[in-house]
C-alpha cells in the first residue's frame, strides 16, 4: 500500500487571497513608477507638456485610488467570512 497523497497546490481561496495582498503590497511601487513616467516624455513646448503630465498624473492618482478600493474590499470580505466562519460575531449565548 503505498502512503495516501497529499495535495501540492494550495486551495482556491487562500490562494487567490494571497496573490490579492500580494497585489496590494505591489501598487504603491507600481504606482511610484508610473509617476516618474511624465519625467521622461519630451515635448515640444514646455506649457503642453505640463499640462498633458498634469492630467496623466491626475488620471493615475484616479486608478490607483479605485483598484486600491476594489483590493481592499475583496480582502476585508474574506476576511470577515474567515471569521464568521470560526464564529467570531461576538456575540455570547448565556
Amino acid at each position: 500500500m503505498s502512503p495516501e497523497r497529499v495535495s501540492v497546490f494550495l486551495a482556491r481561496r487562500s490562494y487567490r487571497r494571497r496573490r490579492l495582498a500580494d497585489a496590494a503590497r505591489l501598487l504603491p511601487l507600481a504606482g511610484g513608477i508610473l509617476f516618474c513616467v511624465p519625467l521622461l516624455w519630451q515635448g515640444a513646448e514646455g506649457g503642453a507638456r505640463s499640462v498633458g503630465a498634469m492630467i496623466y498624473i491626475f488620471g493615475l492618482w484616479v486608478v490607483l485610488v479605485a483598484i486600491s478600493a476594489v483590493l481592499s474590499r475583496y480582502l476585508r470580505g474574506e476576511e470577515e467570512e474567515r471569521a464568521d466562519d470560526k464564529g467570531g460575531g461576538g456575540a455570547s449565548m448565556e
